[in-house]
């Protein structure tokens, strides 16, 4: 860290030097920065609590930011535990690879090879399904299959027996589509490997080599720590406290259901940038495996709902005008969590939240941050143009559908395009029915308004084709395909 740091004349930082350097003093003022603009953006967004990890030069840096509970007023720190949501999927990526390196798990071999009972209501995919495609969401299988299993260290095995009758939101290997259901495949062919729970295998063959203790997977485990509440509203306005803290079951782990702090994520992180080994040398993944998570195995189709160029074994990866990096998104009940590495720079950034305009709270951040330690100029929000694009819409309009979804693309009497998203069969009455009119952003790309994945601005729906020129729509990253 420079001993030259100062304010610019429009209060902008300026410093000569990065976090991490050996100038103590110049570290803090620069931490003492970072805290200040963390809490600016944090009140502006209306978020009422955050915590913010920065690895670099092969150190952790932790801040926090507001309260955990709003009723209660507890301050968040650095030591408290936020939901990761989909983040989780990240370890149990890690952790199939860490099999994968001990020969237990073959990518290219069928699921059945390790649950030879595995089912879907397609038998071709059935049979053919391969751990490389649930790690790199091109298995078909669907993202919003919800079944409670309940508490037992079975939950795992009866979830995905309770999945055979699950249809496919498109056919095997045809395209990629955001799975949930796919990675709880994983967690049951890792318990079925290891002859553990997820849950254990996890800790035993990651979390305790990795050396981190403020990482875990089960509520009662989180009694211990101090624990955020996620926090619901209208955006622009302050939120108040989730009905309920979790609402989860266990069979979510492998998916959705990790809990940790900032500085944890970005221990794990930071394992991955290290070629696979822990800060005390212990190797946990091999230097191959590492690079294969991270290398694309297809493109995504939706590059603006998380930002995601394509995806590797379980990553997210992106492109920053020539920059690659790699990370993923998560959320739960109105907690929200992002991380974005960039390997190049030795950088990784995690920012867990607890409601509130969440995105938007990452986009300035992380824009900020990447810029000034990795030189990543982030994409500008997902918006419409300045001004009107003129598409054809009519090949577009019809209707598309996915398992528990429907999706009806029409034109309005004013030519506007439109679109209603309703939960159907299982999920029937899950949600009210979801109406947008859509505003061209290509010929392809339109924005819903009102409803963005962590945003109340721009909703992303795009369009595109599987393998056989079936034409499908994307929204939330999940395919469906058009029926008629």
């Amino acid at each position: 860290m420079s001993k030259n740091v100062s304010w610019d004349e429009r209060g902008n930082w300026r410093a000569e030097g990065e976090w991490g350097a050996s100038d103590s003093r110049g570290e803090r003022l620069y931490l003492d920065h970072w805290q200040a603009k963390l809490d600016r953006l944090r009140q502006t967004h209306h978020v009422p609590g955050a915590s913010l990890a920065v690895l670099t030069h092969d150190k952790v840096h932790e801040l926090a930011s507001g309260v955990l509970h709003t009723g209660t007023g507890v301050e968040a720190t650095t030591d408290s535990i936020f939901q990761l949501g989909s983040l989780a999927k990240t370890y149990t990526a890690t952790l199939a690879m860490q099999l994968v390196d001990a020969g237990k798990l073959d990518l290219d071999a069928p699921v059945r090879a390790v649950l030879p009972d595995f089912t879907v209501a397609d038998e071709e995919a059935s049979r053919t399904i391969t751990p490389r495609q649930l790690l790199s969401h091109t298995s078909g299988l669907t993202c919003d299959f919800t079944f409670d299993s309940g508490r037992g260290d079975d939950c795992l095995e009866l979830y995905v027996d309770a999945a055979k009758g699950v249809a496919l939101d498109c056919p095997s290997g045809s395209a990629c589509s955001y799975s949930s259901l796919g990675f709880n495949v994983l967690g049951r062919m890792i318990e079925v490997i290891t002859g553990s729970t997820w849950d254990q295998a996890l800790k035993d063959l990651l979390l305790a080599p990795l050396g981190v203790t403020s990482t875990m997977t089960l509520p009662e485990e989180a009694l211990q720590f101090r624990a955020a509440m996620g926090h619901l509203g209208e955006y622009g306005q302050d939120p108040a406290p989730a009905p309920a803290w979790d609402l989860m079951p266990r069979s979510a782990g492998p998916y959705g259901r990790v809990l940790a702090t900032a500085g944890d994520v970005a221990r794990l992180a930071q394992m991955h940038l290290a070629g696979g080994t822990a800060p005390d040398g212990t190797r946990l993944l091999t230097p191959g495996s590492v690079i294969a998570m991270q290398t694309r195995e297809v493109d995504s189709p939706d590059k603006w709902t998380v930002h995601a160029d394509g995806w590797g074994l379980g990553w997210t990866l992106y492109d920053w005008n020539g920059i690659t990096g790699f990370g993923h998104d998560g959320a739960s009940i109105g907690q929200y969590g992002f991380l974005r590495v960039v390997p190049s720079a030795g950088v990784a950034l995690v920012l867990l939240t607890n409601g509130g305009d969440a995105r938007r709270l990452y986009e300035e951040l992380f824009a900020e941050l990447l810029g000034e330690l990795a030189g990543v100029k982030m994409p500008a929000p997902f918006e419409p143009p300045a001004e009107p694009v003129e598409v054809d819409f009519a090949p577009l309009t019809g209707t598309y559908e996915r398992e528990g979804v429907l999706i009806t693309v029409s034109e309005k009497e004013d030519g506007k395009p439109h679109l209603v998203y309703e939960f159907v069969g299982g999920m029937k009455d899950f949600s009210p029915p979801l109406e947008m009119d859509l505003v061209a952003v290509t010929d392809k790309v339109f924005a819903g308004a009102g409803s963005g994945a962590y945003s109340a601005d721009w909703m992303p729906v795009v369009f595109s084709e599987l393998q056989d020129g079936t034409g499908v729509c994307y929204i939330g990253m999940r395919c469906a395909p058009k029926v008629s």
